[in-house]
């Protein structure tokens, strides 16, 4: 299930839903981060290294990391439900295994479980350099709840 759920794109109304909703975020716009893969169940997101997203090392700030890992999750979760359904991040956990390098993070979140009400997520954010490089930054785990549009 899993390289199905790699390389197969989710339909177009599931992207457009997913992108539109994505627009509509402010922080990531303001992190300059955006969408790259839309499937069931599994959503990409890409951070490109800036200055304004880095902590005083010059790595990507945690902050940033776990931002794009906790909207990943989410949005591979809406994938997989109808066009009245939202989610809302219950909890999360990341551990960040190495200093966030690279010339941008791409942050994975794949579901593991989805669920009439609760939905967990697996998240893992990659540093990846201009010679195509990857190192497994951040690794984490999330829960969703599902709620109707009509009641946020």
């Amino acid at each position: 299930m899993e390289d199905r759920m790699q390389y197969e794109q989710a339909s177009p109304a599931v992207q457009k839903r997913v992108q539109d909703s994505f627009d509509l975020q402010g922080l990531m716009s303001h992190l300059g981060a955006r969408l790259t893969h839309i499937g069931p169940g599994r959503v990409h997101i890409v951070l490109p290294a800036r200055p304004e997203v880095t902590q005083q090392h010059g790595y990507i700030h945690a902050g940033a990391t776990s931002a794009i890992a906790d909207s990943a999750g989410g949005y591979a979760a809406i994938t997989l439900f109808d066009e009245d359904s939202e989610v809302l991040t219950v909890e999360y956990k990341i551990n960040l295994l190495a200093p966030a390098a690279g010339d941008h993070l791409e942050a994975i979140g794949t579901v593991l479980k989805p669920g009439r009400t609760l939905t967990v997520c697996q998240l893992e954010v990659y540093g990846v350099h201009a010679d195509g490089t990857r190192k497994l930054v951040a690794n984490g785990q999330q829960t969703l709840i599902r709620v109707n549009r009509t009641a946020q």
